[in-house]
């Protein structure tokens, strides 16, 4: 995800400062890392050296000073090109799952013992997005990301069945590689 475009796109309806920035985005992407408030200023600073953002003023409210930024035109462009282009698929799939069965092969650990504890890893995720999304409180942000994230572990799941029944197969070719 491109933290310089998904700031751009929060400031996109007014200017704002970086703490409510970083707490709109964690409330707009809710099954997303949260950001750090030193990734957001960082950020920020770059948008507003590449004149994609600008400072529109500063508050303090009683507490400390918060610099308020808003999108230039520039900004405003960049994040419709963003938005227009697609996203490339990629060619190769690095998947931490795959590595750790490929190494406990290479180690003589044993992968099946592995794919059914991260089975049951998924499946536990799987349940928790399940009753998030059926929280009648549940907004709809985080519903559609609960459902991105569920289609995500069932392909996972569909995969590590695969990889089980072709563990004899693979154990003998990387064995012998």
């Amino acid at each position: 995800m491109s933290t310089r475009h998904v700031l751009l796109g929060l400031l996109a309806d007014g200017p704002r400062h970086g703490y409510d920035l970083k707490r709109r985005h964690d409330e707009r992407f809710p099954q997303a890392r949260p950001l750090a408030y030193g990734q957001v200023y960082t950020t920020l600073q770059r948008l507003v050296r590449d004149g994609l953002a600008e400072v529109d003023g500063t508050e303090s409210d009683g507490g400390p000073e918060r610099t308020r930024y808003r999108s230039t035109p520039a900004g405003g462009a960049e994040l419709a090109a963003w938005i227009g282009e697609t996203a490339a698929p990629t060619p190769f799939v690095a998947n931490e799952i795959f590595a750790k069965v490929v190494v406990a092969i290479l180690t003589g650990a044993d992968p099946a013992a592995y794919l059914a504890a991260q089975r049951a890893a998924h499946l536990a995720r799987m349940r928790q997005l399940t009753a998030t999304k059926t929280d009648p409180a549940a907004a709809l942000a985080t519903v559609l990301s609960a459902d991105y994230a569920l289609t995500h572990l069932d392909a996972d799941l569909r995969w590590m069945t695969t990889a089980a029944d072709r563990l004899a197969s693979l154990t003998q070719e990387v064995g012998s590689a």
